[in-house]
Parts: C-alpha cells; sequence; structure tokens
C-alpha cells in the first residue's frame, strides 16, 4: 500500500478524484483517503503547510495504515539556474535548513542525537518516478538531488545563496524533510517529489501563483503512473 502525502488541498484533490473503492478515516484532525490509484492500493492525505503538520501527518499515516512507502509530493522553489519552472525534482537525500544548533558543536543542519546529517531517500522508488515522469511529462526536464527543507517560504536572492552555499540544494519548501525523518525513524522507503512553481527568490511572489496549477499537474501525472508501476 502506498502512502501519499500532499501538503495542500490542490496538490491532492486530483489525486483523490482518481481513486477508486474509497474509504475515509479521520485521525489527527486529516481526513485519509483509501482506495486504489490507478490499480493499486493507496491512501492520499492533505498533511497541510509546515514541518510539524508533516511530521504528524506522516506518524498517523504509518500508524493507521500497513504503507509499504511514503511519497510525498508537492511544489518548491528552484535554487538552481538549471532547474526551471515547471520541472520535477526527485530528492536524493533532505535535511531541515532551519535546523541551527551550531553553538553546541553542531553543524549547520544537524539535529542533535541524529547519525545522520540528511536523509537518504529510497533509490528504487527515485528510479521509478524518474523513468515514469520522462514518459508522462516528455516537456519537462527531471531532476535528482538534495531537496531543504524550513518553515519558510523562500523569496530573497540573499536566502537562496544562502541556502546553496550552505546546503548544496536543489530546491527548497516547508514539508519534505519532516516527511523523511518521520520515515527513517520508522525505517520506511520514501521519496520527495517535487515541481518547481517559483525560483525561491525576488520574483517568487509573482512566479508561484502563476505556474502552481501547472507544477501541480506534472506531479498528478507521475504521481499516478508511479502508482501503476508499483502495482
Amino acid at each position: 500500500m502506498l502512502g501519499i502525502i500532499g501538503a495542500m488541498d490542490q496538490e491532492v484533490a486530483k489525486l483523490k478524484e482518481m481513486m477508486t473503492e474509497v474509504e475515509i478515516t479521520k485521525a489527527a484532525s486529516m481526513e485519509f483517503c483509501k482506495g486504489k490509484l490507478n490499480g493499486t492500493e493507496a491512501v492520499v492525505v492533505r498533511a497541510g503547510v509546515g514541518k510539524v503538520n508533516a511530521a504528524c501527518c506522516t506518524q498517523a499515516l504509518i500508524d493507521h495504515f500497513p504503507v509499504s512507502c511514503v511519497i510525498n509530493t508537492g511544489i518548491a522553489g528552484s535554487l538552481q539556474a538549471s532547474i526551471d519552472i515547471g520541472d520535477i525534482v526527485l530528492a536524493t537525500d533532505a535535511l531541515e535548513h532551519d535546523m541551527d544548533a551550531v553553538s553546541f558543536g553542531y553543524g549547520l543542519g544537524q539535529i542533535p542525537g541524529m547519525e545522520v546529517f540528511s536523509f537518504t531517500a529510497d533509490e528504487k522508488l527515485r528510479k521509478i518516478a524518474k523513468e515514469g515522469c520522462e514518459k508522462v511529462n516528455p516537456d519537462i526536464s527531471v531532476h535528482e538531488g538534495r531537496v531543504v527543507t524550513g518553515d519558510q517560504f523562500v523569496s530573497s536572492k540573499e536566502k537562496k545563496t544562502w541556502l546553496v552555499e550552505h546546503f548544496d540544494g536543489c530546491c527548497t519548501e516547508m514539508e519534505g524533510a519532516a516527511i523523511a525523518h518521520v520515515a527513517y525513524l520508522n525505517q520506511i522507503p520514501f521519496l520527495i517529489v517535487r515541481a518547481i512553481s517559483d525560483k525561491a527568490d525576488d520574483s517568487a511572489h509573482m512566479d508561484y501563483p502563476t505556474f502552481e496549477a501547472k507544477a501541480i499537474e506534472h506531479s498528478v501525472r507521475l504521481i499516478t503512473e508511479m502508482a501503476g508501476r508499483l502495482a
């Protein structure tokens, strides 16, 4: 059974529309939609925005359903010139860029007490996603790299430069690493899929509303294709 998590209604509404044999379960003030997506058993849920909502949602998903993996779909801001609006980023790993325990001798982004600096995504899921995306979204590019997460909408060149210099991220968003963190603790394979909606710079507030719908369309095609391949 696939666990599919999105941050906002727009991100999961289209996936829910495609599901059959639907059953609804409510937990942690969230609605979990269980059914079949492209022939595969899946649970789709909206987590809400931010790391706490994302982490809470992921743990509730794992506790209430026998998911074999967790796929987080959503949108993000590009941190690299080669990654254009509309493109897809598949996470190789993810980290929390706003974790700062430097005063205690830790590096930026390092979570005290954790054995890993970043959370590594499942290679098999990433390969399936890449092949699937190239099939259903042939007009865009698929990138693989680090996703950096924090409780802030990045919309300045200064912050964008800081994220690249310190973490070498491909894109930035607000939920992925929290979901990866919980999946890691539960030893559940995961993948973060991000469609690029803006450039995470001074143009972000203008770009985001314009390109959000297109980014979500690309994600929905990919996740539906992935579900069929994981049947």
